[in-house]
């Protein structure tokens, strides 16, 4: 990526769903940037179309029309293998129910991402280790997300997430399942990825304590950016 460019850069994005034999517009003309090492929070009214976009931004659905780079990249231009390498190497996920397997420690869940990579097994542990660390979870490695608590698993996912080094972070309501002492804990986990390690954060969230969090919140409303 330019040291110029930034991290995000939507043009003109529209993206409609057809229920039946009906059009439904989801995102009409929305144009903006994120700058890399940004920490942005999308907010409206449910059905508002943030998911959406935040699922656009990761690779996950593809718009209708309009111009979307990530790490200048024209992932609009990807087929959908080129599209799910990119995802794997640039797009960390968090989401608001976690999406842990329950069968698998901590540890193994983290770990997953990495299973794509080649790296040797030491690797793969030491990133692991270092990537629980980080989110105060080093002495919970072994245990199964049924023997977490709400905040530690999302903490888990967290890790999950950063354990690849990708060029974005994308969160889903990643508080939206807790009590506000463990939603305040994962903001300030969430606010040092950006302040001390540079990490561009994209959230979306309903919740305007936790888009206080953010350097830049975003509103839509109907499928359009309001502010």
């Amino acid at each position: 990526m330019s040291q110029s460019a930034p991290a995000v850069a939507i043009r003109h994005l529209t993206k409609t769903y057809r229920r039946g034999g009906q059009v439904v517009p989801v995102l009409e003309d929305i144009s903006f940037d994120i700058a890399a090492g940004d920490f942005v929070a999308l907010m409206g009214p449910s059905g508002s179309g943030k998911s959406t976009l935040l699922n656009l931004i990761a690779g996950i659905d593809r718009p209708d029309s309009g111009e979307l780079r990530v790490a200048d990249v024209d992932i609009m231009q990807l087929d959908e293998a080129g599209l799910a390498d990119w995802r794997a190497r640039n797009v960390g996920f968090i989401f608001q129910f976690y999406n842990l397997m329950p069968v698998l420690t901590a540890m193994e869940n983290v770990e997953l991402p990495l299973l794509l990579t080649g790296l040797a097994a030491r690797d793969r542990r030491e990133r692991v280790e270092v990537a629980l660390g980080m989110v105060g979870l080093s002495d919970r490695m072994t245990h199964y997300p049924s023997e977490l608590s709400g905040g530690q698993q999302q903490r888990v996912a967290i890790a999950r997430a950063i354990i690849t080094d990708p060029t974005i972070l994308v969160a889903d309501e990643p508080t939206g399942d807790l009590d506000r002492a463990s939603a305040d804990d994962i903001l300030a986990l969430m606010d040092r990825l950006n302040g001390e390690l540079g990490k561009t954060i994209i959230m979306v969230t309903h919740d305007p304590h936790a888009a206080q969090r953010a350097r830049r919140t975003r509103h839509l409303e109907k499928g359009l950016l309001t502010d």
